[in-house]
């Protein structure tokens, strides 16, 4: 009795002072009780935010690591602030329903769940915390970090979400979770895109597939460009266009995709492409063509052995030379394979460690593919496609000095001169 006196001071103000009846007596006392409850709670709230604010705010400035400052910028001492202030309120909820207990398991199952939700928003701000920590360890900076943050947050809610129905329904939590066991089947289908992603994740994270900063092409989603997130569900893609490309996780252990990592990671870029020699344009060269193709640097020292050693073999053989086909000879085609390896091998934006060579293809309707294969020494795009640029510009251009001509489908004009030639009286 003297318990319940002393939680019902304005309830025994407002009876001796202005003698009210017990039933209006009793609402005033809530009425009353309550606003100064809740203007209890806002001064503990702001307090306990100026506490984090001037101290923990200058303690974080001070510290060297930046832990404690991911914690501020992750709001993790405003949600601790409004949590404890929750609890002081529902510790004193019985004082303020002393006369009306009917309604206060309602008001204290209405603040257990808020209180559940904060301390859900507090373990999120810690969580984010850690994985903005960690991003920031050299490690840790292409690990899927934020993939495991969700996961863990996707357990969190849900056994949340469990306790938070258990209060709304008034089941023990036991048999509440024995009832959602009959619902475990449609859960898995519910949350079955989650469970792949994570799976992938996982896999992705363990073989190594994908990491932060990787330069993925993946056609069927046109994807061409940089990781930047991998979380649960996705990995998303900076394009080169600047556009964002977004991969469901699970389709990078589903589907192909290149990762140009080991390119990246390599001595050099790879160069493939070719040049399409007319066939026709190809020949056997006389000793004139020799002389003047003896005066190209690059292929002068080659052409006076090669010559020797023909000219000796010619002679042993005792071939008759007074037709150019017999015999070992020299062609124009392949001087000029021999002039692109030697200038491949002087140019200092390729990587001589690597594999560079000069091939040539089987020939094709449109003539004869001579590739070159080699690796640039820088990597990076614009340079590596300038590099290409002044590789090709130069060996269109020297094709000329040995009668080779490089394969073109006819133009518009080509056909438009050529039918006027054919229109000319003879």
């Amino acid at each position: 009795m003297n318990k319940a006196n002393s939680d019902r001071i304005v309830y025994n103000f407002l009876v001796d002072n202005f003698h009210l009846n017990d039933l209006m007596a009793k609402y005033l006392n809530v009425a009353i009780s309550f606003i100064f409850l809740l203007l209890f709670g806002f001064i503990l709230f702001k307090t306990l935010r100026y506490i984090a604010k001037k101290t923990l705010h200058q303690i974080a400035v001070r510290s060297k690591t930046q832990f404690d400052d991911y914690l501020i910028k992750n709001k993790t001492f405003l949600n601790l602030s409004n949590l404890i202030t929750l609890n002081v309120i529902s510790v004193l909820l019985p004082m303020i329903f002393v006369d009306f207990p009917q309604y206060l398991g309602f008001s204290q199952g209405l603040f257990d769940i808020l209180i559940i939700i904060l301390v859900v928003m507090v373990i999120r701000s810690v969580l984010l915390t850690i994985k903005d920590f960690l991003m920031t360890l050299n490690a840790f900076k292409d690990k899927p970090i934020q993939s495991y943050i969700q996961v863990f947050m996707i357990v969190i809610w849900l056994i949340s979400g469990t306790i938070i129905f258990s209060i709304i329904t008034g089941k023990p939590l036991l048999e509440f979770l024995t009832a959602l066991g009959a619902f475990s089947a449609v859960l898995l289908l519910v949350f079955k895109d989650t469970i792949l992603g994570f799976v992938a994740s996982i896999q992705v994270s363990v073989n190594d597939t994908v990491r932060i900063g990787d330069w993925i092409t993946m056609d069927k989603y046109g994807a061409d460009g940089d990781v930047f997130e991998i979380n649960l569900s996705s990995v998303k893609v900076r394009n080169f266009d600047k556009t964002i490309t977004t991969i469901p996780t699970y389709y990078l252990i589903s589907d192909s995709f290149k990762n140009w990592r080991g390119m990246s990671s390599s001595g050099g870029r790879r160069i493939k492409r070719s040049l399409i020699i007319k066939s026709n344009s190809v020949k056997l060269l006389t000793d004139n063509d020799i002389e003047e193709l003896k005066k190209i640097d690059l292929i002068s020292d080659y052409i006076t052995e090669r010559q020797s050693e023909i000219k000796l073999y010619n002679k042993e053989n005792q071939i008759d030379k007074s037709i150019l086909l017999n015999g070992r000879n020299l062609t124009n085609f392949g001087v000029f394979r021999i002039y692109v390896d030697n200038y491949l091998s002087q140019n200092p934006d390729i990587n001589k460690e690597m594999t560079t060579m000069t091939r040539q293809l089987a020939p094709t309707s449109e003539g004869i593919p001579l590739e070159i294969y080699a690796f640039s020494q820088d990597k990076v795009w614009a340079n590596y496609e300038r590099i290409i640029a002044d590789i090709f510009d130069h060996l269109l251009a020297a094709t000329s000095y040995f009668d080779l001509e490089i394969f073109e489908k006819p133009s518009g004009s080509d056909l438009s001169r050529l039918l006027n030639q054919t229109d000319e009286p003879a």
